[in-house]
């Protein structure tokens, strides 16, 4: 995937917008219809969507894992269902660390294997059918949230405080993979991700809807190997700037910084040129998780050597008011099983 541009992250509209008016017009009216498609079939396990209006992260696994840990502690058995971006495998298949690589299933996959049962599929229906032969008794879609092929109990949006909708139109002329008044009519749940005013339009459509609002962040646990000297940090994810900024916010020396597409396959070359530089200018290198399952993946030496000197930041998401969202995500499965009885 290639980098977002940055004129789509500016308000109004940019000559580059401008151009592609059309093709987004387009891309509009097809991707909205399609999430107003009825769905083609239901799951017999409860399904919990994390989704988000628009391309690019925003935090939908950390808020997935989060979420994973707290129904765990609640007595449920969740498991995880999506699509495995940047993976060759179609699926449905249940992703096994011991034979899957960031190649077949993506790093997504593999972040969210290592802590619950995870199926990767193309078609969504079928990855919940073999779900359910997975001892998981409620299944969290990490994204998802346009495709309509599978009936979704429960649908969470995420949106970024400080970037909100960038300048608010349609792929490519902007970041929305749909518009906005259709995204809105399948979001049941909206959660505020970071701080900042930049989403106040959301807020304000979610307002009018009457949705349950919440607000979650980021928080870092600081290795000291990371505060010992200046860091080199490098990131291929969909907001790689967001990751460096969190290194600074959290007091840490960061003396340069590359960036990557999202999902990016590393190189060799890029590799060895990591670890050159990083032993030239005596820096500590420091990545994000998905960067890290990617880099521990890849076959060749070269990858070793840059894992066995790369330290990963680990962050985790914190929901405010997180029992209010469990009692919402309870009920709705209340009603799954109500509406089945009937």
């Amino acid at each position: 995937m290639r980098k977002a541009p940055d004129f789509w992250w500016r308000k109004g509209w940019s000559w580059q917008a401008f151009l592609l008016i059309l093709p987004s017009f387009l891309y509009g009216r097809i991707s909205g219809g399609r999430m107003l498609q009825k769905p083609r079939g239901s799951a017999n396990i409860p399904i919990i969507c994390i989704g988000n209006f628009v391309l690019g992260g925003v935090g939908k696994t950390p808020f997935a894992l989060r979420l994973a840990e707290r129904l765990t502690a609640e007595g449920y058995n969740p498991g995880f269902l999506l699509r495995g971006y940047g993976g060759r495998e179609k699926g449905p298949l249940s992703v096994d660390l011991n034979v899957h690589d960031a190649e077949a299933v993506g790093d997504e996959a593999l972040l969210l294997a290592s802590k619950l049962p995870t199926v990767v599929s193309a078609d969504r229906l079928d990855g919940a059918k073999c779900a359910e032969g997975e001892g998981i008794d409620l299944l969290i879609m990490d994204d998802g949230f346009q495709n309509p092929a599978l009936e979704k109990d429960l649908s969470i949006a995420l949106v970024d405080a400080s970037t909100g909708l960038g300048n608010g139109h349609c792929i490519p002329a902007g970041p929305l993979r749909a518009p906005m008044d259709v995204q809105m009519v399948k979001t049941d749940v909206l959660v505020r991700v970071g701080d900042g005013d930049a989403d106040d339009e959301v807020v304000h459509m979610a307002a009018r809807k009457a949705l349950p609002m919440f607000h979650a962040r980021f928080r870092a646990s600081v290795q000291d190997e990371l505060r010992d000297r200046p860091l080199f940090a490098f990131a291929g994810i969909g907001r790689p700037a967001k990751f460096f900024d969190t290194l600074k916010q959290e007091g840490l020396d960061v003396a340069k910084t590359q960036s990557f597409a999202d999902h990016h396959e590393f190189t060799e070359s890029e590799a060895e040129t990591l670890l050159k530089t990083a032993e030239a200018e005596d820096l500590q290198l420091v990545t994000t998780a998905k960067d890290m399952v990617r880099l521990q993946s890849a076959r060749h030496e070269i990858f070793r050597w840059l894992v066995a000197r790369t330290q990963v930041l680990s962050v985790t998401m914190e929901i405010d008011d997180e029992d209010r969202l469990i009692g919402i995500i309870r009920e709705s499965v209340r009603s799954r099983v109500f509406k089945q009885g009937a």
